[in-house]
């Protein structure tokens, strides 16, 4: 029988936003490598490449004047500046994708998925990850060692700002067992590839259906 996965269908973006330390990085890879259909968004950024990382794959490199000018010419769905260096998404790529059916996965802030949803909400789905504990969210900080004590505090205390913002989000999933976490985030993106308003296909179907003699 025929499905929408053989059916013109228009993809989304998918907002995935969650303090430091709650996991984000792991659900989202795994989420894309598990769907061939998503894709991971890449940003444009004026800050130099850092060892391994590649353009294309990470990011988008460009001069300051580049990204200016992308700025005037209405080129990103987002963008913002940290600690000097900018950072944006590409408009183009990702709307050509959304045209092909395919789905584009935002590892983002919140005020950036903000940002886009205010554009283009027909396209859009939020997601917030919350930690089981800010003790957890705390220890799993420490434990990368990447930060010092200093820094962690302050993105505790930014995360306790941040979780505020819930409500604005279409969906609130809790990362307290990791399986857990990624099957409610891999429910999220099924049931929103099969809403009704992403099914370009289905009108003529139905039509079709409609025109078929009775037997």
């Amino acid at each position: 029988m025929s499905n929408s996965h053989t059916h013109p269908t228009r993809g989304l973006m998918m907002m995935v936003v969650a303090p430091s330390g709650v996991g984000k990085t792991s659900l989202t890879r795994r989420l894309v490598s598990d769907h061939p259909d998503l894709h991971l968004s890449i940003s444009a950024t004026t800050r130099e490449p850092r060892a391994g990382e590649h353009e294309g794959r990470d990011y988008h490199f460009v001069s300051h004047d580049q990204f200016d000018q992308m700025v005037e010419d209405n080129a990103f769905l987002e963008w913002a500046e940290v600690h000097g260096n900018k950072y944006g998404s590409p408009r183009a790529p990702i709307e050509e994708a959304l045209s092909r059916g395919e789905s584009v996965l935002f590892d983002i802030d919140d005020q950036g998925a903000f940002q886009v949803c205010e554009q283009a909400r027909a396209d859009c789905v939020m997601v917030y990850i919350l930690p089981p504990s800010i003790a957890e969210m705390n220890r799993r900080l420490h434990t990368r060692s990447t930060d010092s004590d200093e820094t962690i505090r302050r993105r505790i205390a930014r995360a306790k700002t941040e979780i505020t913002n819930w409500q604005a989000f279409d969906y609130v999933l809790l990362n307290d067992d990791f399986d857990r976490a990624y099957s409610d985030l891999a429910h999220v993106y099924h049931a929103e590839r099969l809403k009704r308003s992403r099914g370009v296909w289905i009108g003529d179907f139905v039509q079709s259906l409609l025109d078929e003699p009775l037997p």
